[in-house]
């Protein structure tokens, strides 16, 4: 297979040098076939660069970063994608952050994430993100494409579930969804289970796609012909599940350990961002207060969507410090129903805002995931964001749905 061409990484950033993460950076984007370049700018263009954008900033860097993003759009400096980055303890960083990402989305179709990091970030920390920034870069005539063809199969290897799905010619005609215990077993139970509810056998599948965290494993067992990260993959089931192939939409996925928020525009992930502080803001927390409300994870929507919210106090966003907040709030009494309630209002809240101050939320917002199935939860985030919610059909297969899509570009034909 001949190597993939070196995809060109503007980044646009404060501070990654004397963090010590800048050579963190460099080492995800050489996994990832890229290369990380600061675009080249004049004096001139930093001293200007302020009455452009219509706001100071205190920091010779943050100036820099703006001066580097205007050269971008202009066209002085050529880049396939653009990392901006800043770290998350300062609040004009992420000011200027949100600026950048705003004017590059809006003013070019270069694609763009922004991440603010902390000392301690690493190369595999940012490898999925830059792996998903390079697909962008490279695949948008993949990306683009609205229909599947052929017979293929998409797995999922999730955190804490694997899912597989049957495509044929643009239907779903067979799901498998089974927990993850070893990676490799459970694909193959789970494509096994997807394989009967279709009624047909792997030699006909003419394509595999897996993605996911255990996807590399599951490319060596499968032999597979599309290996690709959650974000293109997701973003691309979500509009299809959602029938929201064309225009603007956003697309929110409540991982069991991390959460996506993904802009897309005609299928094609622009911005986008994922992971968070604290496992409060994942699907472990709702988890964990099931089990302590002593019902399945299934129930906890119906009672949420009972509750008051406002009825519970939730101190702490931390996921240990949640948990016992609410046993706290059990014990003097609150009812299960507000528990649920304020669980979900607590987890969407971090989302908001952790994550969806990092894009630009365009209706349709789309949740997908399994997450996405306790009703509770898209009832929080329409509370929250004052707009509708769309949960489409098979949300939990997002990953599967997206691969399975996705690889009948690699049928031949």
């Amino acid at each position: 297979m001949a190597k993939e061409s070196l995809v060109k990484i503007a980044q646009l950033s404060c501070g990654s040098e004397y963090s010590g993460i800048q050579k963190e950076i460099d080492t995800a984007a050489s996994m990832v076939d890229a290369e990380i370049f600061f675009p080249e700018i004049s004096t001139e263009d930093v001293q200007n660069v302020e009455e452009n954008f219509g706001f100071k900033v205190a920091s010779p860097d943050l100036k820099l970063m703006m001066a580097r993003a205007k050269a971008i759009v202009e066209g002085k400096t050529m880049a396939d994608a653009v990392l901006i980055a800043s770290c998350f303890r300062c609040a004009e960083g992420a000011l200027v952050r949100n600026e950048i990402r705003r004017y590059i989305y809006a003013n070019s179709k270069i694609p763009v994430i922004s991440y603010s990091f902390t000392e301690r970030t690493t190369s595999g920390t940012l490898l999925t993100r830059l792996e998903a920034l390079t697909t962008t870069a490279r695949r948008r005539s993949l990306l683009a494409r609205e229909k599947q063809e052929g017979l293929t199969a998409g797995i999922d290897s999730g955190s804490t579930t694997t899912k597989a799905v049957i495509m044929k010619d643009d239907e779903i005609i067979g799901t498998g969804w089974v927990p993850t215990i070893k990676v490799v077993e459970s694909a193959n139970e789970a494509l096994d289970n997807a394989l009967v509810e279709a009624g047909i056998t792997r030699d006909e599948i003419q394509a595999i796609g897996v993605t996911g965290y255990g996807r590399f494993l599951l490319s060596e067992e499968f032999n597979a012909d599309l290996v690709q990260e959650e974000i293109t993959v997701n973003s691309k089931g979500a509009v299809y599940l959602a029938n929201s192939q064309l225009g603007p939409s956003t697309v929110i996925d409540i991982g069991g350990m991390d959460n996506k928020a993904i802009a897309v525009q005609d299928g094609i992930p622009g911005m986008f961002t994922m992971g968070g502080i604290c496992a409060g803001a994942s699907g472990r927390f709702l988890e964990m207060t099931a089990k302590r409300l002593g019902v399945d994870i299934t129930e906890l929507g119906d009672l949420a969507v009972k509750g008051m919210q406002q009825n519970v106090e939730m101190n702490s966003y931390c996921i240990v410090f949640g948990i016992q907040s609410l046993v706290n709030s059990l014990a003097k009494g609150s009812a299960q129903e507000d528990v649920a309630a304020a669980a979900c209002y607590s987890v969407v809240e971090q989302v908001f805002e952790q994550q969806l101050q990092e894009i630009d939320v365009k209706e349709p917002l789309i949740m997908v995931g399994g997450s996405s199935l306790i009703e509770g939860i898209p009832k929080a985030m329409e509370e929250l964001l004052s707009i509708k919610v769309t949960v489409p059909p098979n949300a939990q297969y997002i990953g599967a749905v997206g691969a399975a899509l996705l690889v009948s570009g690699f049928i031949d034909k």
